[in-house]
C-alpha cells in the first residue's frame, strides 16, 4: 500500500447542497481527516431527459453560494465535469482515498444504475462508502412497521452544526491546482429570469419570510393558484435540491408554534413535511413506478397517444382557462400550487386521455423542485391507477370558479381573456356573437375552442378506471401495495 500520498475523505454533494444538518458532511468531519467536497457534473444526468437548465442553473447558483460560505474556512467545492468513477479515478493518482461520504439518493433509475456501478469500484479499490440517512427516508425496508418510528427519531433530533476543524477542509490553493486536471463548468447562470433562485442563502430568505407572516394564510390560501405564490412557503425547490434540510425547517416550524396565534396552519405545514417523507419512502420501496404503474393491474390499460392534445397541454392551448394559465405559469416560472399540479395531471390522463407517462419527463423539466420521489407517486395517485387512492377527476371550470373567482390568475397568464367578464373568463365559449363583437373577441381565433367535451371524457374516465378496480390483479395488487405501504396505527406528527 502506498502510504507517500496524503489521506482524504471525499464528501460526494448530490442533492444535499447544504452545510449544516448535512450528515455525510457531519461524519466526514467526525474523522478528523482531511475533507474535500466534490460536486460532479455528471454525464449520465445532463443527458437524462428528466433534467433541464432551469435545475441545472439552480444547482450552479446553489454551488456558488456554498462557495461563499467556505470562502470563511479558506476552501471550496471542487466542480467539475465528469462521471464519478473518473473524477475518483483522477484523484485516486495523488492522494489516498479509503472514504467517500455520500447521502442515500432516492433518484431516478440513472442514479440507481450508477450507485451500483460506483459501490462496485469502491469495493474494488478498497474504498468505504458510507451513505447517510437522506430526510427520514429508510434503504431496504419491505414494509412499513418500523419506519414511522425511526422517522420520528429521525425528526426529533436537533440538526447537526457545520463545525469542520482548523484546516480541516482542503485549502483553496490545492483545489485550484485540483481543478487544472478536469473540465471545470462555467457557473455563470441569468440571474434575472423569473425562477427562484438556488442556494441556501436565498432558501433561507423564503423561510425567515414565511415563518415571519407568509404563513399566517397558509390554510386559507393554499389551494388558490394566485394567492398561495406569496402563502405557501415556496421552500420545495429548496428542499428538493438539499439547500435546506426538512429537519431543519420542521424544527423551526416546531419551536414556532409554541408562540404562534395560527398553530393550524404551522401544523398543517408540518404534516405536509412529514408526508413529504413518506411519498419518497415509497418510490425507494418501489422504484419501477419511474416507468410503470405501482398496481400491476392497470398494465393493461391502454391509451392512444395523441400528440396534439399533448402539444395543447405543454403550451397552454386547451381552451380551457385554468388549465392553460397553470402550463404557461409552469413554463415560465416552474411552480404550481399542489392542487393546479394535481388538476393539470387529471385533466391530461383522464380528460386527454394520455397515458401518465407520458406526462412525467416534460412536467419532470418543467417543475423547479422535481424530486423523483414525490414526482412518480403523485402522478400515479392523480392518474388514478394505484388501486388503494380515491379517484379524482378534476372539473376545470368548478376549480376556476372556486379557487380563481375574479380571474386574476387567469388573466394574468392568459392575457387573451384579460378584457373578459368574469364570467367569460372562465368560460369564454358562453359568449353569444354580439358579445364576442363587443368585447373584441373572436373565441375560435383569439383563444382557442376546448379541444374535448369535458363531461364525456369524464364519464369515460371514470366508467373505465371503476370498473378497472374491480379487476382480479387490481385487487390482488392493492392488497399488497396497502399491506407494503400502510404506516402503522401512528400518526404522522
Amino acid at each position: 500500500m502506498n502510504t507517500d500520498k496524503p489521506l482524504l475523505h471525499i464528501v460526494w454533494l448530490k442533492r444535499d447542497l447544504r452545510l449544516e444538518d448535512n450528515e455525510a458532511i457531519h461524519n466526514a468531519l467526525a474523522s478528523g481527516e482531511q475533507v474535500l467536497l466534490l460536486y460532479v457534473f455528471e454525464s449520465i444526468l445532463l443527458n437524462d431527459p428528466h433534467y433541464s437548465k432551469r435545475h441545472w442553473d439552480f444547482i450552479k447558483q446553489s454551488l456558488v453560494d456554498l462557495n461563499m460560505q467556505l470562502a470563511a474556512y479558506n476552501s471550496k467545492v471542487l466542480i467539475i465535469n465528469s462521471d464519478i468513477i473518473p473524477a475518483i479515478n483522477q484523484l485516486l493518482s495523488s492522494y489516498r482515498i479509503r472514504c467517500i461520504f455520500s447521502h442515500q439518493e432516492t433518484g431516478v433509475l440513472t442514479t440507481y444504475n450508477r450507485d451500483k456501478n460506483f459501490q462496485r469500484f469502491c469495493r474494488n479499490n478498497f474504498i468505504t462508502w458510507k451513505e447517510n440517512i437522506n430526510n427520514g427516508v429508510q434503504r431496504g425496508l419491505s414494509n412499513r412497521e418500523t419506519w414511522i418510528e425511526n422517522c420520528n427519531a429521525f425528526f426529533e433530533n436537533e440538526p447537526l452544526k457545520f463545525e469542520p476543524n482548523e484546516n480541516q477542509l482542503l485549502n483553496l490553493k490545492s483545489i485550484v491546482e485540483l481543478e487544472t486536471w478536469f473540465t471545470v463548468p462555467s457557473l455563470e447562470t441569468n440571474l434575472k429570469s423569473p425562477f427562484q433562485k438556488g442556494g441556501r442563502t436565498t432558501g433561507l430568505k423564503y423561510l425567515d419570510s414565511f415563518f415571519e407572516k407568509r404563513y399566517l394564510n397558509y390554510i386559507s390560501h393554499l389551494s388558490k393558484p394566485e394567492l398561495s405564490r406569496t402563502s405557501c412557503s415556496r421552500l420545495s425547490p429548496y428542499l428538493a435540491w438539499g439547500n435546506l434540510s426538512i429537519r431543519e425547517v420542521y424544527h423551526k416550524a416546531y419551536h414556532l408554534k409554541e408562540t404562534s396565534k395560527n398553530k393550524k396552519s404551522l401544523e398543517a405545514f408540518m404534516s405536509r413535511l412529514r408526508w413529504q417523507s413518506h411519498f419518497v419512502q415509497k418510490f425507494e420501496m418501489e422504484h419501477t413506478m419511474e416507468s410503470a404503474s405501482i398496481n400491476k393491474g392497470f398494465h393493461k390499460l391502454k391509451k392512444s397517444i395523441s400528440e396534439e392534445y399533448q402539444n395543447a397541454w405543454k403550451n397552454g392551448q386547451t381552451g380551457f382557462p385554468l388549465v392553460d394559465a397553470c402550463m404557461r405559469c409552469l413554463n415560465e416560472t416552474g411552480y404550481l400550487n399542489f392542487r393546479m399540479r394535481a388538476l393539470v395531471v387529471s385533466f391530461f390522463t383522464h380528460n386527454l386521455w394520455q397515458p401518465w407517462q407520458e406526462a412525467t419527463t416534460y412536467l419532470s423539466q418543467m417543475f423547479l423542485d422535481f424530486e423523483p420521489g414525490i414526482h412518480f407517486p403523485q402522478l400515479q395517485m392523480q392518474a388514478g391507477e394505484t388501486g388503494v387512492n380515491i379517484l379524482r377527476i378534476y372539473n376545470p371550470i368548478k376549480n376556476s370558479y372556486e379557487y380563481d373567482p375574479d380571474g386574476v390568475f387567469i388573466k394574468k397568464w392568459v392575457p387573451e381573456l384579460d378584457k373578459l367578464e368574469n364570467q367569460f373568463v372562465h368560460e369564454p365559449y358562453l359568449m353569444t356573437e354580439m358579445e364576442q363583437i363587443f368585447y373584441g373577441f373572436k373565441f375560435g381565433v383569439d383563444y382557442p375552442k376546448p379541444i374535448v367535451n369535458l363531461e364525456d371524457t369524464r364519464k369515460k374516465a371514470s366508467d373505465v378506471l371503476w370498473n378497472l378496480k374491480d379487476n382480479s390483479m387490481v385487487k390482488k395488487e392493492s392488497k399488497r401495495i396497502l399491506g407494503k405501504h400502510t404506516l402503522p396505527k401512528s400518526n404522522l406528527h
